[in-house]
């Protein structure tokens, strides 16, 4: 029988410090598109895509080694978890107890913990066209009650459809907020920047921070008319960047609209000089766009490449930041008996 063009294979990437072994997939579609991931942190390591005139480069950054992937400090290409982004004062009421999680961000709690999902060494298998990775993470691991065993999905299909899902259950009333922190360059993953990149975010409503911290929701959803954080049509993130306040670009969540836990179109991004284009699709209510501003610059990637501030943009499908502490935010608890369930598709191609 012959193999399917996305038929996953495997090979190793190597070993940890502590010698266990570390698998990785590649997909490889008949487009000359290639995505491979790693079980350490479910790592998206790379994402080939051909441009306009036919010629492949990889828009995803990363790191060499599997040593690099230990540490991984900017999360990159891994799955965060089990609450992604930020829990402000690292703290939060359940059910009438209250939980202390690890701080790791200042006061705050973000992607997790110290030894997050980024961090942790998953089983997988090969399922099909799929690629499945497991996680079971202990009851009080990071501060959080009940075990949850999360299980995340990788398919590449013919129409250059990236495909995730995540699944988990729990023994235990617990938060989750799974998201996959790939940082994107359509230009190529070694470009010095996202100027001419041009980015479309199909939301009405983004959720502003506090005046006193730039990074934990207010609580409020505020619509995004006659802001910087409209973005329903096309802009050219050159002449917007350094509109942002602080000079820190975007760190913002943005509300999907009308979400309903159906697949949807929330956000494309096209790179015209090289014609490609990525349209991203979520069962979430949110995403947060990051352009990588404070803590990516002059860090050394792969293939030789040094990434510095505005190198890149993150399009994190998820719950909205500090949910746990937001009651008119989505909820974010998972309960026994229940199964959590989420879908995005990052998808490739070029413009019109």
């Amino acid at each position: 029988m012959s193999r399917s063009p996305a038929t996953p294979r495997s090979d190793s990437f190597g070993h940890l410090t502590d010698g266990r072994p570390v698998n990785r997939y590649t997909f490889c579609n008949k487009n000359d598109v290639t995505v491979r991931v790693i079980e350490l942190g479910c790592v998206i390591t790379d994402i080939l895509v051909p441009d306009k005139g036919g010629v492949v480069c990889d828009v995803n950054l990363g790191y060499d080694a599997v040593q690099d992937y230990e540490t991984n400090p900017l999360s990159l290409g891994a799955i965060c978890g089990r609450v992604v982004n930020v829990i402000s004062n690292a703290r939060f009421q359940l059910d009438g107890k209250e939980y202390h999680v690890t701080k790791n961000f200042g006061n705050h709690s973000i992607h997790g913990g110290k030894k997050s999902f980024t961090h942790k060494l998953w089983s997988s298998w090969i399922e099909e066209d799929k690629v499945k990775m497991k996680y079971v993470s202990p009851d009080g691991e990071e501060g959080f009650p009940g075990e949850l065993t999360t299980i995340v999905t990788y398919q590449l299909t013919n129409q250059n459809e990236l495909i995730i899902e995540y699944s988990a259950t729990t023994n235990k009333p617990t938060p989750i907020n799974l998201t996959n922190h790939a940082y994107f360059n359509l230009a190529g993953h070694n470009y010095p920047n996202l100027d001419d990149h041009v980015l479309q975010i199909l939301a009405d409503k983004y959720t502003p921070t506090t005046e006193e911290e730039i990074y934990i929701p207010s609580g409020e959803l505020r619509d995004v008319t006659g802001t910087m954080y409209d973005l329903r049509q096309p802009v050219r993130l050159g002449d917007t960047l350094g509109q942002v306040p602080l000079g820190k670009g975007y760190f913002n969540n943005f509300c999907v609209e009308n979400a309903d836990g159906s697949l949807r179109l929330i956000a494309t991004l096209e790179h015209p000089p090289s014609g490609r284009r990525m349209e991203v699709y979520t069962t979430e209510p949110g995403v947060q766009c990051y352009t990588g501003a404070d803590t990516i610059p002059h860090t050394q990637g792969k293939h030789g490449a040094v990434y510095e501030k505005f190198c890149s943009i993150c399009l994190e499908t998820q719950h909205y930041p500090d949910s746990v502490n937001q009651g008119n935010f989505p909820s974010i608890i998972l309960r026994p008996g229940e199964v959590f369930y989420s879908k995005t598709v990052y998808k490739f191609g070029l413009m019109d």
